[in-house]
């Protein structure tokens, strides 16, 4: 499945699920990513592993996912081309110098 197929198919499920009855302001899905990688940092600092879990699936790596699909989510309600976007931005990062120019980490 493409990227944008699979944005599509988070977007309904959120959709039918009730996540869309009331308008949707970027602020709250800022915030709701953001929560989503707490709680991936929360799962690290308790040295769980990355995905565990026999009935709901855990772990650093499980909440880290549910904020690529916030992402996924809020993209494709904007309509965005999201592949298309990716590689122009990854294209244009392959290009940038050594730490982009002297950035510390």
């Amino acid at each position: 499945m493409k990227l944008n197929e699979f944005a599509a198919d988070v977007h309904a499920n959120a959709v039918a699920h009730g996540w869309y009855d009331k308008p949707v302001e970027f602020p709250e899905v800022a915030a709701l990513i953001h929560s989503e990688v707490s709680e991936a940092l929360a799962e690290y600092r308790d040295g769980r592993p990355a995905v565990y879990g026999s009935v709901k699936p855990q772990g650093v790596a499980v909440e880290l996912c549910d904020a690529i699909m916030r992402i996924l989510d809020y993209l494709a309600f904007l309509g965005v081309d999201i592949e298309a976007t990716l590689e122009a931005k990854y294209d244009f990062n392959i290009r940038r110098p050594y730490r982009h120019g002297g950035k510390r980490v």
